[in-house]
């Protein structure tokens, strides 16, 4: 069995008017190790998905198996990064990374020694006793990042967590996280709706339908690390990918206008 199995898995929500099926019909396997992104426009469920793996919300009908344990709610073998930055603003970047190993009861000294070398891996080491106000969107979401490492969840499920950065930003805190991953081994799950990012990260990236989501492709990336987006292989496989989301975008657009 996969490291992460999701198998006929569909979701639906109640609105004012009716039944919205965001998801349908998901079988998705992840292997331990794999970098997988999520691709696709706005509205194919991709948030949706990763929102059921992580056990924030439960499928109408169908399973999640993570690691041989059925998901049913969230938990620490599971840790998620937003884009909106979701870090206590009452607390030092330091505190921060540290609240979750003292809620799991860690002795004080562990507790330091993994602060201090997630300050150090993150380049975070001068800002430790500063508060998320006086941190850029860059260092905020460094923040974010080291916390989720610091309780060591082996799964990484990230809902597009560098979208709100500008494009140098973003580049270095891809290629931090492509650091991170081959040191580590985790598993990570990407949402984007970028396509340039999504090739200059995954080793697989899964193509999403507009509503309902389904999976449209499930396109390996053999391409080795570091990518070259400039290069000619990098390149086609962007057209490619660029035409299956455009198909899937002007469905978008198409519905939103039958809606009007």
């Amino acid at each position: 069995m996969a490291y992460i199995s999701v198998s006929g898995l569909t979701k639906s929500f109640e609105g004012d008017q009716g039944s919205v099926i965001a998801l349908q019909d998901i079988n998705l396997s992840i292997e331990q190790g794999e970098f997988v992104c999520l691709l696709g426009p706005s509205g194919c469920g991709k948030s949706t998905l990763l929102n059921a793996i992580a056990g924030f919300i439960q499928p109408t009908c169908g399973s999640i198996i993570v690691d041989g344990r059925p998901v049913t709610a969230p938990g620490p073998d599971r840790g998620v990064v937003f884009q909106e930055y979701a870090i206590f603003p009452w607390m030092t970047v330091a505190r921060n990374i540290s609240f979750g190993l003292e809620i799991q009861g860690l002795a004080a000294e562990q507790i330091k020694e993994r602060v201090d070398g997630l300050l150090d891996t993150l380049g975070l080491g001068e800002f430790r006793e500063r508060f998320p106000k006086e941190l850029s969107g860059g260092m905020r979401q460094r923040v974010a990042i080291a916390r989720l490492l610091a309780i060591n969840s082996p799964v990484m499920l990230m809902d597009e967590p560098f979208g709100a950065l500008d494009a140098l930003t973003r580049r270095t805190l891809q290629d931090e996280l492509l650091r991170i991953w081959r040191a580590s081994g985790k598993t990570i799950l990407f949402v984007t709706h970028s396509i340039e990012e999504s090739l200059y990260l995954a080793d697989r990236i899964v193509v999403m339908t507009y509503r309902p989501g389904t999976i449209k492709r499930d396109q390996p990336v053999d391409l080795p690390h570091p990518r070259d987006p400039a290069g000619a292989a990098f390149n086609s496989l962007k057209r490619d990918l660029g035409s299956l989301v455009m198909e899937e975008q002007e469905r978008h657009i198409h519905a939103e206008m039958k809606r009007e």
